[in-house]
């Protein structure tokens, strides 16, 4: 311990360097993955954070919540499958509102109140308790969105008043209402006013106890004809899109997880070589083979902590400015990252830890230092 930090004390410049490395490739891999967990939020949150535990589409759509429509027939078979505790309806539609004094695009929810389909990251206010309230999302509050505010869904159709907000429940980078069911009726008669049913997008469905959610998706997929059951993780992963995002950050975030411990062993290796006579001559006058690789082990232990602590502060500072993703600043996965990158680099370290212990104490009397 001692030998590890009286070399890294004297070193100051070298290892301050690498310290700052590892940071700024650090907070590069934890900004990539808030950016992405803030896109798919943006993307689908409201499908990951609604409470249905399998939503059923039409077999037509293609995993697309737009392009989905449930006759009240499916909607009764769904209902009677093994497994079902609860089978509601859930709608979806984009309409232009009201809001904030100006039109834009909202995304509106209808489910049946107390059924499953309701929002689950409420933050302040209620779920809606009657028609003609919503709860909508946090990001949005600022643009006539918040409680207590009166969105209007256009041309002069209904009025809602938002009585809750919710995290991260934006659909397709757009604001998102989730109302009752006959709410969100009343919105789609604005637009056309002639329809006679207006049919849901999806069943929502609550898993009975003891099944499933996985199961009870397989059971309707064979039972009800015309349909395509998932579970909420399986309709987040499989909406359009999303596949195509997650990939993309994958193959830049395979990268950097690649470069950070290279660049660490590669580091460590150098300096190996750089002081071969040194170590051989503490092998000389007595010091072991375990003193000096754990002193090398401790100084990458070292030198990925002070990146990681570094790297959390410019990621925590990077973030401020986009808070319009709805991306926030969480200790986890710092650690998790961190814990990543550390062990990589110990493991990349093993070439320095293997030239460490072939040292010869003899060579010390030829200055032979280390045998490539």
């Amino acid at each position: 311990m001692f030998l590890a930090l009286k070399e890294m004390q004297r070193a100051k410049l070298r290892f301050g360097l690498l310290a700052g490395a590892v940071g700024l490739l650090v907070f590069l891999i934890l900004f990539q993955q808030a950016l992405l967990g803030g896109l798919i939020n943006q993307f689908i949150g409201a499908l990951k954070n609604q409470s249905a535990d399998v939503l059923v589409y039409s077999d037509q759509a293609r995993k697309n919540l737009e392009g989905s429509i449930i006759p009240p027939d499916q909607l009764a078979q769904v209902a009677t499958v093994e497994g079902v505790a609860d089978a509601a309806p859930l709608g979806e539609s984009t309409f232009t509102v009201t809001a904030g004094g100006e039109e834009r695009d909202a995304v509106v929810f209808g489910y049946e109140l107390g059924r499953p389909g309701a929002p689950t990251t409420l933050i302040e206010g209620r779920l809606p308790e009657q028609g003609g309230e919503a709860v909508a999302s946090e990001k949005d509050r600022a643009d006539g969105f918040d409680i207590g505010d009166v969105v209007q869904v256009q041309p002069d159709g209904v009025e809602i008043t938002v009585v809750g907000v919710a995290r991260d429940i934006n659909y397709s980078v757009s604001p998102v209402l989730f109302v009752d069911f006959a709410t969100f009726e009343a919105a789609k008669r604005t637009r056309n006013p002639d329809a006679t049913t207006i049919l849901p997008s999806v069943v929502a469905v609550q898993v009975a106890s003891g099944s499933s959610p996985e199961s009870v998706a397989t059971a309707i997929n064979d039972q009800v004809d015309g349909v395509e059951a998932l579970t909420r993780q399986q309709a987040v992963d499989g909406s359009p899109g999303v596949s195509s995002v997650r990939s993309s950050f994958a193959i830049i975030l395979g990268l950097f997880y690649l470069v950070v411990p290279l660049v660490t062993g590669l580091f460590f290796l150098i300096v190996t070589f750089q002081k071969a006579s040194a170590l051989t001559l503490l092998r000389a006058i007595g010091a072991s083979s375990r003193t000096l690789v754990t002193s090398l082990l401790i100084q990458v232990v070292v030198v990925m902590l002070t990146g990681s602590v570094i790297a959390f502060g410019l990621y925590a500072g990077a973030l401020q400015g986009v808070k319009n993703l709805g991306v926030r600043v969480e200790v986890q996965p710092v650690v998790i990252t961190s814990l990543v990158v550390l062990v990589l680099a110990l493991v990349t370290s093993a070439i320095a830890v293997r030239r460490v212990l072939r040292l010869d104490p003899l060579s010390a009397t030829t200055g032979g230092g280390v045998h490539v």
